[in-house]
């Protein structure tokens, strides 16, 4: 998909959203819902997307939602950071499948990093065991 275009509302965080699709879930409100990678780039990867907006990515986003969406992705990211204790977080965002976006609704990760282990390639990496994945999100969870 290019930059541009329609968004679909069958996407998969769409569908998360709705509740058809399960997901381990680290932090909701009305504003954004934050959840486990299930391919993460490292441990603690969690990606947070806004919720009541058809954004597929950053250019689309409504600049009256972006502040309070960019202030939950902050509070994620900081609670990752609190709950791993890591070397550096890399928050990433793509726009558009040349640039690496895979699901076209917007969604930053937050990607914890430590100082000499390699971070998994952006979309290679192997899917987590979801039980793992809820011991990880029940840390960040302490954070909040």
């Amino acid at each position: 998909m290019s930059l541009h275009g329609t968004y679909d509302p069958e996407n998969i965080f769409a569908k998360m959203l709705a509740g058809d699709i399960p997901h381990v879930p680290v932090f909701e409100d009305d504003v954004a819902l934050a959840f486990m990678d299930i391919f993460p780039q490292s441990r603690g990867h969690t990606l947070v997307i806004p919720k009541g907006v058809q954004a597929r990515n950053l250019l689309e986003m409504p600049v009256e939602k972006l502040g309070p969406y960019m202030e939950r992705v902050q509070s994620v990211a900081q609670a990752v950071a609190r709950a791993f204790d890591p070397d550096g977080i890399v928050l990433t965002q793509f726009n558009g499948a040349p640039a690496g976006q895979s699901v076209f609704h917007l969604h930053f990760h937050v990607i914890p990093r430590w100082e000499g282990e390699a971070l998994k390639g952006h979309g290679s990496a192997a899917q987590a065991d979801p039980a793992e994945l809820e011991e990880l999100a029940k840390l960040i969870r302490a954070e909040f």
